[in-house]
């Protein structure tokens, strides 16, 4: 755990309490804070109150004695509109913050000589993957990492810092909402696309959370950019106008770069130092298949190049990756179908990005859609042998791909991974692949993605199981 002490012997609310709201709670007692803990629901009171926390009904409580709010980033900060604790903390004027910008309050009062690097990472699809792949090469190549943020632990769980230690941070656009004072030693930006916007009041908004990473930065701060959306390449021509070109490198998925790192043709190539040279083959990276993942190794050999890596001691690291859960991940394979659990694909983009790394695929999609609707697919028809729709958007995407797709209403995942299997069993097609990777949220049938993606595995293990089942 990392001890908060900025607001030792000081009253602060803690609303929200999942993993996050849990671990800031824990970590600002342990710095000498008083807490007053509070959830609207039951089961995340009762959570709380078995780890320890001391409730306080903070929508009856009087406020004035409240130096701050250290908001879920799940709850509505300015869209739709302000949650209720939100408009009780401004009428107060305390501060409204999350757990990041405690881990940064930590960082900040270290001595600048002894404080450890901290590599923050963002952006609409990618993050998570990236992440764990930065972490994984600094590993894999002797260093002391710590990953978290929005991907695996709270980042208040973590080791305290210590000297030469480095903290890769996955950071969402709710988390950067909340923080303030996180200054990272390399921000990178992978690419973005529209997503969240009902909660930051459409893409605008959501684009200003994201570049915050880059705007809290100190004057030694490095930037590593994705250059194949306009957004993000006219963010990187600014940033590389105001701070040179030796402190913003690009990235791309596509396009041969000076200065920077990027995937072309199944290659990598490192041009960090201004001449280009592939230094792995990412066919051999089978846990990173398509063009976005080239993308995503080559921000990932970017920033550990700034960090001082070694570009074959990378690429060795880039081959041994082993992927991430419920991201293009291959559950089962059977009669010669592999069953690929994307789940945390929830939005349009994500799924185009799955659609286009496979041939033949019996496609299970949707969940709680968003506003994208399914235009960016367009492209991917040809790919999909049958769609098996799911959900509160199995109507509108059947509507939105009648006369494109052959699909077929199955309500839930359960019955859409039986049609789906039975399908791609009976039509015997080569290379075929059924692949959960919905373009939609979870929250209609489910807790979150990952339960939709572990219903998924489990299914598919059922079938490895049982196969006097398949037909």
């Amino acid at each position: 755990m990392i001890p908060i002490p900025a607001y030792k012997d000081r009253r602060v609310a803690v609303f929200g309490l999942g993993r996050s709201g849990i671990a800031a709670a824990k970590a600002l007692k342990a710095g000498g804070a008083r807490v007053s803990a509070w959830d609207d629901s039951q089961a995340g009171r009762d959570f709380a109150a078995a780890e320890g926390l001391e409730l306080d009904d903070l929508n009856r409580r009087d406020w004035g004695d409240i130096d701050a709010l250290v908001l879920s980033p799940g709850v509505p900060l300015t869209h739709p509109k302000p949650h209720h604790v939100v408009e009780l903390a401004r009428a107060v004027g305390a501060p409204v913050i999350g757990d990041i910008e405690l881990f940064a309050s930590a960082i900040n009062a270290i001595p600048q000589k002894r404080r450890p690097k901290i590599i923050g990472v963002t952006g609409t699809n990618g993050k998570s993957t990236t992440t764990a792949l930065i972490g994984h090469i600094l590993k894999e190549t002797g260093r002391n990492v710590h990953v978290g943020g929005n991907i695996g632990e709270a980042i208040l769980t973590l080791e305290p810092p210590r000297p030469g230690a480095i903290y890769v941070l996955e950071l969402s656009s709710y988390q950067l909402d909340l923080t303030q004072n996180l200054h990272c030693d390399i921000a990178l930006m992978l690419n973005i696309s529209p997503d969240h916007l009902d909660r930051h009041g459409g893409f605008d908004g959501y684009f200003f959370a994201k570049e915050r990473l880059f705007e809290m930065q100190d004057e030694t701060g490095q930037a590593v950019i994705g250059i194949d959306d306009e957004e993000t390449a006219a963010l990187f021509t600014r940033l590389r106008r105001e701070r040179g070109e030796d402190q913003v490198a690009p990235i791309s998925s596509g396009r041969v770069l000076v200065n920077g790192a990027y995937g072309l043709g199944g290659q990598l190539y490192d041009a960090m130092d201004g001449a280009s040279h592939p230094v792995a083959d990412l066919n051999k990276a089978l846990a990173l298949p398509g063009r976005h993942n080239a993308q995503n190794a080559a921000a990932a050999l970017a920033v550990v190049r700034m960090l001082g890596v070694g570009a074959s001691a990378a690429a060795e690291a880039i081959s041994s990756f082993p992927g991430m859960p419920h991201r293009q991940e291959s559950v089962a394979e059977i009669k010669g179908v592999r069953f690929i659990n994307d789940s945390k694909a929830t939005n349009v983009d994500a799924t185009r990005q799955a659609l286009k790394c496979y041939q033949t695929i019996y496609w299970i999609a949707g969940g709680r859609a968003k506003d994208d609707g399914l235009g960016a697919l367009a492209g991917c028809h040809d790919r999909i042998a049958k769609a098996f729709l799911i959900g509160e958007a199995e109507t509108a995407f059947a509507k939105a791909l009648n006369g494109k797709v052959e699909r077929e209403c199955c309500g839930d995942l359960k019955t859409a991974f039986e049609r789906a299997s039975q399908t791609a069993f009976d039509d015997g097609r080569e290379g075929a692949v059924v692949l959960l990777s919905p373009a939609a949220a979870s929250f209609d049938q489910f807790e979150n993605f990952e339960a939709r993606g572990e219903t998924f595995r489990c299914l598919a293990q059922a079938l490895v199981s049982t196969p006097e089942t398949v037909s």
